[in-house]
């Protein structure tokens, strides 16, 4: 099965990417075409679209960005779409590829989830406008036949993530009262949302995002003490006498 206009391809290059069974690819002959002058250009597009929005950014203001002429960008690039699509595109390629090769590394449960969740944060650095762009305007995009391919890719990632929870949950590692998708989701939107605040550069780097999450994700928050709880405080007798004569006054309506 094709894939239908991933990666900022015009539709007579789209055959040059596959999708088989196990989600999208794309050949070395794809990947080796791109210029470095183009991957720049897509990068500073991207930056653009995070922060103005792709519906508010132009092809001029690209072009000006990037101190060529707008024509020039059309030597690279049939549209704005195109751009965006490959924005986009090359994301979840490289996002996918990473789920799969935790999962290819056939750990328990436990161990492919904490890895998914790493390989989720990962890309906060380098992929942060790409990240924000999916988020903002995959409203608008998801309207375009040729931007289908989100919502399948979207679906795939969900499937990799919810089967390593419903393990997990078979196997006795996870609880089996929550729900396996809604978990996901819940997760998800904690590594994607982050992207609205992280910064590199901070105290903590990706990596170190990751492993305080995972630390929440299965110990918690609360901390767990050994051994029967602490018995109540004794209270003195006078306190006693006073509530029991409370209690009996309620008893009779005098209070």
């Amino acid at each position: 099965m094709r894939a239908a206009y991933v990666a900022g391809r015009v539709r007579e290059q789209a055959s040059d990417w596959e999708r088989p069974h196990n989600g999208w690819v794309s050949t070395p002959a794809t990947r080796g075409r791109a210029s470095g002058r183009r991957d720049d250009l897509v990068k500073l597009a991207a930056e653009l679209f995070a922060k103005k929005g792709y519906q508010a950014t132009t092809v001029r203001e690209i072009a000006d960005e990037a101190g060529i002429l707008s024509g020039s960008l059309y030597h690279h690039f049939d549209s704005k779409e195109s751009i965006v699509d490959e924005v986009l595109a090359s994301f979840f390629h490289d996002l996918l590829g990473s789920y799969r090769r935790v999962v290819e590394q056939d750990g328990g449960p436990r161990q492919v989830l904490t890895g998914l969740v790493q390989a989720g944060f990962a890309a906060l650095g380098p992929r942060r406008a790409a990240i924000t762009v999916w988020q903002n305007d995959w409203s608008f995009l998801q309207q375009f036949e040729r931007f289908g391919y989100l919502t399948e890719a979207e679906q795939e990632a969900e499937k990799i993530w919810v089967a390593q929870i419903e393990a997990g949950q078979r196997d006795g590692v996870f609880r089996d009262d929550i729900d396996a998708n809604l978990t996901y989701r819940m997760i998800r939107d904690t590594i994607w949302l982050a992207v609205r605040w992280f910064r590199p550069g901070g105290r903590l780097d990706t990596a170190g995002l990751a492993e305080q999450y995972i630390k929440v994700l299965f110990d918690g928050v609360c901390v767990v003490h050994d051994g029967p709880a602490p018995p109540a405080a004794p209270r003195h007798e006078e306190e006693v006498t006073v509530r029991a004569d409370v209690g009996e006054r309620l008893l009779r309506g005098r209070i």
